[in-house]
């Protein structure tokens, strides 16, 4: 899959999303996607291989399943492995699921 994609995939989830950060976060759930580097293969000094590595965060007032299911099932029928992790934020009082991909 093409980074240009992304978004459309993550669209397919029926949630607000956005590259990076909203000006102005709509009401949660909600989902922002931002590049986090680059893991590239390559010998001889040239580029093999182009990777890059994102993050898919899901905002959310409570614990929310149902909204967890809808990223996975999108991510899986695109064939994306992922690594997933949660925390709570105190200060904004939302929940972050993030998920690690490469493409």
């Amino acid at each position: 899959m093409e980074y240009k994609n992304l978004a459309e995939l993550l669209e397919s989830t029926g949630y607000p999303v956005v590259y990076h950060h909203f000006k102005k976060p709509p009401p949660p759930p909600y989902i922002v996607y931002l590049f986090t580097r680059s893991n590239h293969f390559g010998a001889d000094n040239k580029v093999l291989a182009k990777i890059n590595r994102f993050q898919v965060e899901l905002y959310t007032k409570s614990k929310q399943p149902e909204a967890e299911k809808k990223i996975e099932d999108a991510l899986d029928g695109a064939d994306i492995f992922y690594g997933k992790s949660e925390i709570f934020l105190e200060t904004e009082e939302l929940y972050q699921i993030v998920y690690e991909i490469q493409l």
